[in-house]
């Protein structure tokens, strides 16, 4: 609105600064947009509203439609709905992961294997790509210097009393992920 109203001054007195008042909005409504995107994405209604199930579904075409990555969604047994923070910190864990695997392996295809059995959640996203080298891999998992991504996940599965894991044979690389909860949750 502060540029809108001071486009009109510019005008009268520099077409050149008009031009750039023009400019500065069109960014600022595109910022605007790429932020609300964002913001949609990290986490949608969908994920309050539908549940986990219905939420990794609508992101997992979303990403198949933006990456080219062909996803398979495997959701086993009755997942039910859980706690609100773990919906969400499961779905944070699966967009890291497709991220991941966009940027990283070349992978065409990736599975995401999500179940919910006696004594928990186990959470699977696995790819077809080049993998992790096995010295980076065990430089990662022995020093603890996993990149960012990585850690923001390990740290979002133990805040629940969780673990990951990272298994990368020669080809392909899967991330395994238990949650204790109980059975009535």
């Amino acid at each position: 609105m502060n540029l809108a109203s001071r486009q009109a001054e510019a005008e009268r007195q520099s077409p050149e600064l008009a031009k750039v008042i023009v400019e500065s909005a069109d960014i600022v409504k595109q910022v605007s947009g790429e932020l609300r995107t964002m913001s949609y994405l990290l986490h949608p209604p969908l994920l309050d509203e539908m549940g986990l199930a219905c939420a990794l579904d609508w992101y997992i075409v979303g990403f198949g439609e933006r990456s080219g990555i062909q996803v398979n969604l495997q959701i086993s047994g009755e997942l039910g709905r859980l706690p609100g923070d773990l919906e969400t910190a499961i779905f944070r864990v699966v967009q890291e992961c497709l991220t991941n695997i966009h940027r990283h392996s070349g992978s065409p295809t990736a599975t995401v294997r999500l179940r919910r059995d006696s004594d928990g959640i186990r959470l699977e996203i696995e790819d077809e790509g080049k993998g992790i080298p096995a010295e980076r891999l065990s430089q990662c998992v022995s020093s603890g210097t996993l990149g960012l991504g990585l850690r923001g996940m390990r740290a979002r599965i133990r805040d629940f009393g969780g673990e990951m894991e990272i298994v990368s044979p020669e080809k392909g690389t899967c991330i395994k992920v238990t949650v204790p909860i109980a059975e009535s949750a």
